[in-house]
C-alpha cells in the first residue's frame, strides 16, 4: 500500500524524542502535521521549526503547525508524552475536538490503554509500541541514535482500514511499521524487554553494555520475573527471545529512564516497575527483584528531592 500523505492530518501529542521523531518524519512526507505542547514548546517550534537529527534519515527541519490544544478533527492523533504526563496532556485534546480520528499511543507500560478508553471512543483508540532510541536535546530538536525505528500497531475488524491507511503513511516515510492482531501480546512483548533495561540501566546508572557485563544474573532474573506475570496475565513471552533482543541492542544504548534520572527528571517507575508490581499481585505472582529496584529507585528518587 503507497499512498500519498497528502491532506492527511495527524495531531501529535507531546513532540519530546517519540513524538519529535514521529512528527518530523510524517511532515517531511507531506502529512498536515499538527504539534501540541505548552506554550514554551510550542513558541519555540513555530519560530525555529521542527529538526531531525539521525543517521538513518538525515537532518532536516520541517514546519508543522502548533498549538497548545486541539481545535478541529484529525485523522489520527498520536500521543506521545511521557506516562506520569498523560492525565494532564490530554486536556489538550478535548474527545469533543476529535472527531473520528484514531488516537494512537505511543507509551511505555501496559495501563495507558485503558486510561485512554475511559476518554475516547474505545474502538478509536489503537494500542501502538516503537522500538528506538532518540531524545529531545532541546525544544524543537530531536536526535535519533539508533539505527532501528520499529512500529507495531495493533488493529481490529472494525478499525483496520482506518488502521491501515496510518500505517501506510508512517511505512512511506522509512519507519519499519508491522500490523498486529493481539494488543496484549504486543504490549506485553515490548514490556517485556523495555522494563528490564529501563529498571537495571537506571539502578546500575549505566548503558546496556555495561549492564550486559555487570549485572548478567539480574537481567535473566527480571526477565522470567515479566515473563511470569505475563503469563498469569495470559501472555506467553519467550523468554530467550527477549534476552536475545536484549543482547543486541547497542553497547551505549540508554533508556529514556535512565537519561530522565541523569537531568534530574520525574521517572516512568510506576508505568514500568509498579506496574509490573500491581500486575504480579494479581496474578499471586512472586517478583522479588522487581520489588528490589523499585524501592531503591523509590528510595534514591526521595532523596534526590530532599
Amino acid at each position: 500500500m503507497n499512498t500519498p500523505a497528502t491532506d492527511y492530518r495527524v495531531a501529535v501529542l507531546g513532540p519530546g524524542g517519540v513524538g519529535g521523531f514521529l512528527a518530523a518524519l510524517l511532515a517531511r512526507g507531506g502529512s498536515s502535521v499538527l504539534v501540541l505542547a505548552g506554550d514554551e514548546t510550542a513558541r519555540a517550534i513555530a519560530r525555529s521549526g521542527l529538526r531531525l537529527e539521525s543517521a538513518r534519515y538525515g537532518t532536516f527541519e520541517t514546519t508543522p503547525r502548533t498549538a497548545t490544544g486541539l481545535e478541529h478533527p484529525v485523522d489520527a492523533c498520536l500521543i506521545t508524552v511521557k506516562a506520569m504526563q498523560l492525565h494532564e496532556a490530554l486536556d489538550r485534546v478535548p474527545a469533543g475536538k476529535l472527531g473520528h480520528g484514531l488516537v494512537i499511543p505511543f507509551l511505555n507500560g501496559l495501563e495507558h490503554v485503558e486510561l485512554l478508553r475511559d476518554v475516547y471512543p474505545p474502538d478509536r483508540v489503537v494500542p501502538a509500541t516503537i522500538r528506538i532510541e532518540t531524545a529531545r536535546v532541546a525544544p524543537g530538536v530531536v536526535r535519533h541514535t539508533s539505527p532501528f525505528a520499529a512500529v507495531d500497531i495493533a488493529s481490529t475488524p472494525g478499525n483496520r482500514e482506518t488502521v491501515e491507511e496510518f500505517a501506510a503513511r508512517l511505512r512511506d516515510t522509512g519507519v519499519d511499521v508491522r500490523l498486529r492482531e493481539d494488543e496484549a501480546t504486543m504490549l506485553w512483548e515490548k514490556f517485556a524487554l523495555l522494563a528490564p533495561m529501563a529498571l537495571l540501566t537506571t539502578h546500575e546508572r549505566a548503558n546496556a553494555g555495561v549492564v550486559r557485563a555487570k549485572r548478567r544474573q539480574d537481567v535473566l532474573a527480571l526477565i522470567a520475573e515479566v515473563a511470569a506475570v505475563a503469563r498469569a496475565d495470559g501472555v506467553a513471552i519467550d523468554e530467550a527471545g527477549v534476552l536475545r533482543l536484549f543482547d543486541a541492542v547497542p553497547e551505549s544504548m540508554e533508556t529514556s529512564m535512565q537519561r530522565d534520572q541523569a537531568a534530574g527528571r520525574p521517572l516512568e517507575l510506576d508505568a514500568l516497575g509498579g506496574a509490573l508490581l500491581r500486575r504480579a499481585a494479581r496474578g499471586r505472582v512472586e517478583v522479588p527483584l522487581t520489588r528490589r529496584l523499585v524501592e531503591d529507585l523509590q528510595a534514591r528518587t526521595s532523596a534526590a528531592r530532599r
